[in-house]
């Protein structure tokens, strides 16, 4: 999927958060989305998933040169970000069944298999309330990477993560968002390293 923005900008109530964003995102590629902690890198991350609006401008989807509706790209997105929920009173492997029955599974994977990447077996049968905060982390990256989705929208990826944790993120860029559009929110490198392209919100901030 290739996602294009023209003239996109977001406010709330006075304050331009960024304005006069043109920009393409092409299938396939890994792009990092830079910029200060409250610069506006999860708003423009939620606005280029269909999950926010935008105040101004378009965003246009397109997969295999056909044009794609906007209220039909939720099938295609996997978002993962620190302030998403789980539901905490499920145990692993129920909340990622659950999961799987609205996103499609990567093929050859399974629930047990997904679990073994994560390196959760022994806590599969907790409940997620259980989990500390790096291993709720895993659980959301987990739930973005093994969907069967063209488009990866990650904000702050490794928020929380131990060494280990980081270690097992970056080996899942690696492998898992080859060949896919991924989209990295952050102002940490370790979190975008070997990517595309970057964008600096920065840039937009300037009226």
């Amino acid at each position: 999927m290739t996602i294009s923005l023209n003239q996109v900008s977001k406010r709330y109530q006075n304050h331009w958060v960024f304005k006069g964003l043109s920009y393409t995102f092409e299938a396939g590629r890994q792009y990092a989305l830079l910029g200060a902690n409250g610069s506006g890198k999860s708003t423009l991350l939620r606005i280029v998933g269909g999950m926010q609006h935008a105040s101004k401008g378009q965003i246009t989807y397109s997969a295999n040169g056909q044009a794609v509706a906007p209220e039909k790209i939720f099938s295609s997105i996997s978002y993962c970000a620190p302030g998403m929920d789980l539901v905490e009173e499920m145990v692993l492997t129920e909340f990622l069944r659950f999961h799987f029955t609205f996103k499609r599974m990567l093929p050859s994977f399974s629930i047990a298999s997904i679990i073994e990447h994560m390196g959760l077996k022994a806590a599969a049968h907790k409940q997620l309330h259980e989990y500390s905060s790096g291993m709720k982390q895993r659980v959301k990256l987990a739930q973005a990477f093994f969907c069967d989705s063209p488009v990866l929208l990650l904000d702050e990826p490794c928020s929380n993560l131990d060494g280990k944790g980081v270690e097992m993120y970056s080996q899942w860029l690696r492998t898992y968002g080859k060949d896919r559009l991924v989209i990295i929110a952050s102002n940490d490198e370790r979190e975008y390293e070997g990517v595309s392209a970057t964008l600096s919100i920065e840039d937009y901030k300037q009226f």
